[in-house]
């Protein structure tokens, strides 16, 4: 084999295999990661349960296959501990629609409100904000707040309009972002899909826009978009989220039909990760993450007051 030539997949898998006993590393993976690199992975699931998982990690290095708020994540949970990611460009369009300064401002125009920061957000504004969430728990956590204080509620807007219907909450200030995978699921998506399989159940990520969720059978983050296939009687679901999850609910219900709602739900910063880069990444130790030191306690305290609610 030349230099020029790519490694057989089963050839980086055995690498990767040896590397990660050799390190004493513990891969985490994102639902919407690529096929194999979940396949690689000791753990896949969706935010909030990466996160739960980097808390409780034992090994001396944590691979992150995801995109870079993930990694902060689990390095602000371990600070102590070596900290990977396989690709540092791969990013997050929402986290990018709110920054440390426009989070200060908006705080000044609403004294009284307690800030929730959803988790896809940098680290510096969660570091500037009362707790987090995830798609998997954000009600929970607006709920964890007294009703008579106002919530700031930062930075997706779809999943803040979602999370006001379902607790009746009248007194929430959504912030205008958005996460462009999702919002590129149309209606007529979905109605096509119906079409196509009518006696499918619909599921639906709470990032989608309100049009896609009053469609919805069923709304959950990725996680519990999972549990739902797995304990649902029905035969057949139409994935209204991010296609990689497709991957990972076939592997996990063989016997039941996974249809994608539209090729347009793929992120390209989650498809920046590959298993090559895996491997380097192990190899060669690169790339570690950092949080500075002025925002990682304050970011860290956000983060554990989210995972403390049940």
């Amino acid at each position: 084999m030349t230099s020029l030539e790519r490694p057989a997949p089963a050839e980086l898998v055995e690498r990767i295999g040896g590397l990660r006993r050799e390190r004493r590393a513990y891969i985490i993976a994102h639902n919407y990661q690529v096929p194999e690199v979940q396949d690689v992975a000791d753990f896949v699931g969706d935010s909030l349960a990466m996160a739960r998982a980097a808390a409780k990690a034992e090994a001396a290095v944590i691979l992150v296959c995801g995109v870079h708020f993930m990694a902060e994540t689990a390095k602000l949970l371990n600070p102590g501990r070596t900290v990977l990611e396989p690709d540092p460009h791969a990013g997050c369009p929402m986290a990018d629609m709110i920054t440390p300064r426009e989070l200060a401002e908006a705080k000044a125009g609403h004294p009284d409100a307690a800030v929730v920061a959803y988790v896809n957000s940098s680290a510096a504004v969660k570091a500037a904000s009362d707790i987090c969430c995830t798609s998997a728990n954000a009600a929970a956590v607006v709920e964890s707040i007294p009703r008579e204080r106002p919530v700031l509620f930062v930075p997706d807007e779809s999943l803040g309009e979602y999370v006001a219907g379902k607790t009746g909450r009248r007194n929430m200030i959504l912030w205008p972002g958005f996460c462009p995978t999702h919002h590129r699921i149309l209606a007529e998506h979905l109605t096509a899909r119906r079409r196509e399989y009518p006696d499918a159940e619909v599921l639906v990520h709470p990032e989608c826009t309100r049009p896609v969720r009053e469609m919805a059978d069923f709304i959950g983050s990725t996680s519990q978009i999972v549990h739902r296939v797995e304990s649902s009687p029905k035969k057949a679901f139409i994935i209204a989220t991010e296609l990689g999850v497709c991957h990972t609910l076939r592997r996990r219900c063989p016997a039941k039909t996974i249809i994608q709602v539209s090729r347009l739900a793929d992120c390209p910063n989650m498809k920046l990760n590959t298993l090559e880069k895996v491997l380097w990444s192990l190899e060669d130790r690169v790339y570690p993450v950092t949080v500075p030191d002025d925002a990682a306690a304050a970011a860290r305290r956000a983060i554990e007051r989210m995972l403390a609610i049940p």
